[in-house]
């Protein structure tokens, strides 16, 4: 055990969601290009949970059509999340 080095278990970016209750429509881009479009359902095991999400891609088409009960987004993939 070393004493005085700080330790993360989660990645510093989880913070973005500090101010987003569960249920919160939220966009979340990844790193492949575009984004997630679905309500927000926590953080777990380093990924963001989406319910009801669509996939856009850059040009704001949806791809995928119908939402996806559930997303795991792994956080080290997020590019952005806003509201």
């Amino acid at each position: 055990m070393s004493f005085g080095v700080p330790f993360s278990a989660v990645p510093a970016l989880v913070g973005l969601f500090d101010t987003y209750p569960i249920g919160t429509r939220l966009r979340i881009g990844i790193e492949s290009g575009g984004w997630w479009h679905g309500a927000f359902g926590g953080i777990q095991d380093g990924v963001a949970l989406l319910t009801a999400a669509h996939f856009h891609n850059n040009n704001a088409v949806i791809v995928i059509v119908g939402p996806i009960p559930t997303v795991r987004i792994p956080i080290r993939e997020l590019t952005f999340v806003s509201l």
